[in-house]
């Protein structure tokens, strides 16, 4: 499949409300394909379908993005047919076929990233990764060499141990590593951002805005990126990795360590930082007033449980959590 064989569509950006109601199409398109849509669902998608012309055309383009790809979903080699599509598929295709494939990855959408070409081969490849982790879900795996990896939420990555080498590709989301000890065979993980190696190591590793996030708990990490540079990560120090090569350390939160297990700790965090973190682990939309933006948070919150976590800042927060649409969570003033 080539880009080619897209629908034939407008060049030009979206406009806000186009990109708002493709946005919610393709949720709706997640949550029918995922086979988990109640009745309830199905009836809240069709008053969202009837409400607006705009949700009717929106909800057409997803749906005829998804079909062309139930091909790669229903392929005996997902993986290769997943690489081969990468391979063939130039920008111009990408953007038009984004929301359709993100739908069918299960990911939810947010804002202006659903529009960022960037985010086509991850999603593919986090959907035919080795071990993968649905929004809002949280799994420890153990490898075969004895090693731990908790993954975040909506995280993959692919495992690749030869007698030479103990090999992990960081595909999408976290990752939190504790490493068993093998003399014989490095440990690292790779990004694409350059390579992580382990020396003794329990770590985090994060992609977020395009660069890995490293912070290191016990050991170190011997970060290399790809423009050539290189350091060591001490235990108690964090640093970021992009194109342009190595952040300086500085010292590490225990709360992204517990964030690769659901939980987020908060001291003195802005409110609207704390949501944007819940916006992982759920589908729809999370809106904040600016009014209440900046108000200060602190302790800890369940971010697999959603609703238990809003519910708790509530209580503390002179806030109001509000639900317009089944998938729309709306934050203002008390």
């Amino acid at each position: 499949m080539n880009a080619a064989d897209a629908p034939s569509e407008r060049q030009q950006s979206p406009s806000s409300s186009e990109r708002a109601a493709l946005e919610q199409a393709a949720e709706w398109f997640a949550l029918l394909q995922s086979g988990e849509a109640t009745s309830a669902d199905r009836e809240a998608w069709r008053a969202w379908h009837e409400s607006a012309e705009a949700h009717r055309a929106a909800w057409a383009r997803v749906d005829r993005v998804g079909q062309l790809f139930q091909p790669i979903r229903k392929a005996p080699d997902p993986r290769g047919t997943v690489r081969a599509y990468r391979s063939a598929t130039i920008d111009a295709g990408r953007r038009r076929l984004i929301l359709g494939l993100a739908a069918l990855a299960g990911v939810g959408l947010a804002g202006g990233a659903a529009w960022r070409p960037s985010l086509l081969p991850g999603l593919l490849l986090a959907w035919a990764a080795d071990h993968r982790t649905a929004t809002g879900e949280v799994r420890e795996i153990l490898l075969g060499d004895g090693t731990r990896v908790w993954l975040g939420t909506a995280s993959a990555f692919d495992e690749d141990y030869t007698p030479a080498l103990r090999r992990l590709r960081l595909v999408a989301g976290e990752i939190l590593i504790d490493t068993a000890a093998d003399a014989s065979r490095p440990f690292v993980v790779d990004t694409p951002q350059g390579r992580l190696r382990a020396l003794g190591t329990r770590f985090t590793v994060r992609l977020e805005d395009g660069d890995t996030r490293i912070a290191v708990y016990d050991g170190a990490v011997q970060a290399h990126a790809i423009d050539g540079t290189s350091t060591i990560i001490q235990a108690g120090w964090r640093a970021r990795l992009d194109r342009g090569g190595l952040s300086p350390a500085e010292p590490a939160s225990p709360a992204s360590e517990a964030s690769t297990r659901g939980l987020y700790i908060a001291q003195d965090v802005p409110l609207g930082a704390v949501l944007r973190e819940l916006e992982r682990y759920r589908s729809g939309y999370l809106t904040v007033s600016p009014q209440v933006a900046d108000l200060p948070v602190f302790g800890s919150y369940p971010m697999t449980d959603p609703d238990r976590a809003l519910a708790m800042l509530e209580s503390v927060l002179p806030i109001r959590i509000g639900r317009p649409m089944p998938w729309w969570v709306r934050v203002t003033p008390r």
